[in-house]
């Protein structure tokens, strides 16, 4: 058991350590986009110009970004957590693959098994996403008529409903009990502010269902 737990250390603070620098790898070549043409045009943006532009969107995505570490972390683990947000695109495809291959392998978020699981899926979903975009690149002239058919239109503008549907409705049917106030919060939320960021509400949601579940169970109704 010792030798368990001193490897599960090891493990996670190699995660951790890895984490963070390919991270900071990919925080530093996101920024030399934009140094690299300054430099190269000899133009430097106003600071009240990129203040300007900057803060609107700081106001927004910065505390979603906060939130978003603080409710897929526990879900997807350490490396998975570094790699998804080191590739983005969470809520939509990582996430989903994440949780889709725990329920698959049989295997509880949070566990030992399930860092590993998670971790992979997020790993494949890249490199599938990454094979699917060079291929799109490669063959965008020939794909486009037909990706821009008008009889394709409504199945792309349904993608993520159906996604979500169907793991809401895989998840649901499990114990529909803990789904009604965090769902019935939602349609409120939504029929009150429409456009609400989707990065806030998810945080609503997981909190509301912790909450009714605390509940529930201290009153033996689950």
């Amino acid at each position: 058991m010792e030798k368990t737990t001193g490897d599960n250390q090891n493990y996670e603070q190699s995660i951790h350590r890895m984490g963070r620098i390919w991270m900071s790898m990919a925080l530093l070549v996101i920024l030399a986009v934009p140094l690299a043409i300054s430099v190269n045009f000899q133009t430097w943006p106003a600071l009240g110009y990129l203040m300007g532009g900057l803060l609107p969107i700081m106001m927004i995505y910065v505390p979603i970004g906060i939130i978003e570490v603080i409710t897929f972390s526990p879900m997807l683990g350490s490396g998975a957590t570094y790699l998804a947000f080191t590739t983005g695109n969470l809520t939509n495809l990582k996430v989903p693959c994440a949780l889709n291959a725990l329920e698959i392998a049989e295997i509880e978020p949070g566990s030992s098994e399930g860092e590993v699981i998670s971790t992979i899926a997020v790993a494949a979903s890249s490199l599938v996403t990454n094979i699917v975009l060079v291929i799109g690149v490669l063959m965008f002239v020939q794909l486009a008529p037909v990706l821009s058919s008008p009889v394709l239109q409504p199945a792309f503008e349904n993608i993520l409903p159906a996604l979500f549907g169907a793991l809401g409705y895989l998840y649901i049917s499990k114990n529909w009990k803990l789904a009604v106030v965090p769902l019935a919060l939602m349609v409120v939320i939504f029929m009150i502010a429409p456009t609400a960021p989707v990065g806030i509400l998810i945080p609503v949601s997981a909190l509301s269902a912790i909450a009714a579940a605390r509940f529930m169970y201290n009153r033996k109704m689950i």
